[in-house]
């Protein structure tokens, strides 16, 4: 008798969690509902992309404009006031392009990419003006390395252009993505769902 009423105690004994197992549902949980989020909304990766290219630009802006200030260029002022104005555009037209549970706004999707590529226009325009100043007789006096601003702003530009073919790729393989990412099984296994059959409910 004793020794069954040890046993039940140890089977009654409460079993230790393991807190490592908890993290790493946690984290499995969490990577679940993301890949939910972007099998709903597949377009946010480009998204993400776009905003990261205005982020860059943006960020640097002092950069540039000071740039644009040494070196007064014809037109780089005005291209860019083209690509702020333009890039913030440009988003506003891709949220626009794809709403929620409705079909591609393709009309507004060809706005968005001609504003990209306006964009991209201006930025070239940009590094190229700077590279005809730089090696032109009145750039010979210019200190690129006392105003080291200058190649900071050719570089950033540089990669703002290379983040938004990035961006461009990605629209474009949309709808490859957008079908991988519904085969992909997010569905939670509950324990007992195989055994529902087995419930008798004929009482009821």
């Amino acid at each position: 008798m004793a020794d069954n009423a040890n046993t039940k105690k140890a089977a009654a004994a409460p079993k230790e969690k393991n807190p490592n197992k908890g993290f790493v549902h946690g984290v499995k949980e969490i990577c679940r509902k993301f890949i939910i989020t972007l099998k709903r909304k597949p377009q946010m990766i480009p998204m993400v992309v776009f905003v990261v290219a205005f982020i860059i630009y943006s960020f640097n802006l002092t950069k540039i404009s000071d740039t644009t200030a040494l070196l007064q260029g014809s037109n780089m002022g005005l291209s860019v006031f083209a690509v702020m104005l333009f890039s913030m555009l440009s988003l506003l037209c891709f949220m626009n392009a794809f709403p929620y549970r409705k079909k591609v706004n393709v009309p507004m999707l060809i706005i968005m990419l001609v504003m990209v590529a306006v964009i991209i226009f201006c930025d070239v325009f940009y590094l190229n003006s700077i590279s005809r100043i730089l090696n032109s007789e009145a750039g010979a006096s210019i200190d690129t390395v006392k105003n080291s601003f200058i190649i900071y702003a050719d570089w950033y530009i540089r990669q703002h252009i290379i983040v938004l073919i990035v961006g461009l790729i990605l629209t474009a393989l949309l709808p490859v993505y957008s079908k991988l990412l519904r085969k992909i099984n997010t569905n939670v296994d509950v324990e007992g769902n195989g055994d529902m059959s087995a419930i008798d409910i004929s009482a009821e």
